[in-house]
């Protein structure tokens, strides 16, 4: 992509999940995604991102998800990706790995995304209400995982008529298979794909 253009005041970075169970050593689901977050440079290339973002005045958000310890917040009988979380006892509020990673912490003027619980990031939370409320119109996507909460969020900002980015080198899947395939066949239908070095261009 490069003919790429933001207006910085109605564009937000939505940075999802980038907390220490997935992002750091130790983490209950950082094994899974080690592997692509090490070849794609993940981490490093959000982090310079997100310092441009700021730099030219994007509005920085980040969407968490966390638990009440017991998981009382969905059902009883989880299934697919959330009895990972459950079985592994990932995400736990207050947990040290619930926490954003300290190399994105939410700085002063960043908006900290409340209430996900599943995997689109609109479902449970007050995001689209915050980005109506700002006038913004264009969201830059990152984070995890690259087939699932990236790829939900996608589909639902786009039916809901923003104009999606999605970050190919800021996201990470449990596999090469899968980040490959999400990137190549289902990002292209509810976003326009962009590197993070494209977008930080864009800004100027």
């Amino acid at each position: 992509m490069t003919d790429l253009t933001l207006d910085p005041a109605t564009t937000a970075v939505v940075l999802i999940e980038y907390q220490n169970d997935f992002t750091t050593e130790g983490g209950v689901l950082h094994g899974a995604v080690g592997g692509v977050m090490a070849e794609n440079g993940m981490l490093p290339k959000t982090v310079a991102l997100v310092d441009a973002a700021r730099a030219a005045g994007v509005t920085v958000m980040h969407a968490p998800i966390t638990f009440a310890e017991g998981y009382h917040e969905i059902t009883r009988h989880p299934y697919g990706i959330l009895k990972g979380v459950v079985d592994g006892k990932a995400f736990v509020k207050g947990s040290w790995g619930a926490a954003i990673v300290d190399d994105l912490a939410p700085r002063e003027g960043d908006i900290v995304i409340e209430g996900k619980r599943g995997l689109d990031t609109f479902a449970s939370t007050n995001l689209d209400f915050i980005l109506r409320s700002k006038g913004i119109g264009t969201i830059v996507l990152g984070g995890f995982l690259t087939n699932c909460c990236v790829e939900s969020t996608m589909r639902t900002g786009y039916e809901n008529g923003y104009r999606v980015i999605t970050l190919t080198d800021c996201v990470a899947a449990t596999s090469r298979e899968e980040h490959d395939n999400a990137i190549r066949f289902d990002y292209p239908m509810f976003s326009v794909t962009a590197t993070a070095a494209e977008v930080t261009a864009a800004l100027g």
